[in-house]
C-alpha cells in the first residue's frame, strides 16, 4: 500500500493538534489555581504592609521604607531572610518532635486546601463535609506549634510555643463560627 505524503503530513498534523489540545486543556486546569495562589499571595502581602504601617503610625515612629518603594517589598525581605537563617537543633531536646512540629503545622494548612473547588472540572475531593473537614484539618496547627516548643526542652521556648498556639486558637474560633453560621444559614 502506497501512502501519499500529503496524507502523511495531515496525519502528523493532526496529531498535533491533539497534543496541543490536551496541553491548553492543563493549562486552563491550571489557570484558576494559579489565579488563587497569587491572588492569596498578593492579598497576605498587602495585609502584612498594612499592618506595619498602620503600627508605625499608631507608635509615631518610622514604618519599613527601604525595602522597595514605601516598604512593599518588606515581607519578600523577611521570607528571604527566613530561608537562609542557619537551622540550629536543641543540644539537650528532643530533635524529632522539634522537626516534626513545624511540618505538621504546615502539611495542615496546606491539606486544607484539598476541599477548595479549583474550578468546576478540578476539584481535589469532593465531598459533602468540606467545611467541616477543613476546619478540623486546620486546626491541627496548634499542635505542630506545641511539639515544637515542647521539643525544644527550653521553658521559654515551650512558652512560646503556648503563647503562639493560643494566639492561632483564639483566632480560629471566630473563624470557625463564622463558617459554621455561614454553613447553617445555606442547609436550610
Amino acid at each position: 500500500m502506497i501512502i501519499d505524503t500529503t496524507e502523511i503530513q495531515a496525519i502528523n498534523s493532526f496529531s498535533r493538534l491533539e497534543s496541543l489540545k490536551e496541553v491548553y486543556g492543563i493549562i486552563w486546569i491550571l489557570v484558576p489555581i494559579f489565579t488563587l495562589v497569587l491572588g492569596i499571595t498578593l492579598g497576605v502581602l498587602v495585609i502584612v504592609w498594612l499592618e506595619r504601617e498602620i503600627s508605625a503610625g499608631i507608635q509615631q515612629r518610622i514604618g519599613p521604607e527601604y525595602a522597595g518603594t514605601l516598604g512593599i517589598l518588606q515581607a519578600l525581605a523577611d521570607g528571604t531572610k527566613l530561608l537562609f537563617k542557619e537551622n540550629l537543633l536543641p543540644s539537650r531536646g528532643d530533635t524529632r518532635l522539634f522537626s516534626i512540629g513545624p511540618s505538621i503545622a504546615v502539611i495542615s494548612i496546606l491539606l486544607s486546601y484539598s476541599v477548595i473547588p479549583f474550578s468546576y472540572r478540578f476539584i481535589l475531593a469532593d465531598l459533602s463535609i468540606g467545611v467541616f473537614l477543613w476546619i478540623s484539618v486546620s486546626s491541627l496547627a496548634p499542635v505542630g506549634l506545641l511539639m515544637s516548643g515542647y521539643g525544644s526542652n527550653n521553658k521559654y521556648s515551650f512558652l512560646g510555643g503556648l503563647r503562639a498556639a493560643a494566639q492561632s486558637i483564639s483566632y480560629e474560633i471566630p473563624l470557625t463560627l463564622c463558617i459554621l453560621s455561614i454553613s447553617l444559614r445555606a442547609i436550610r
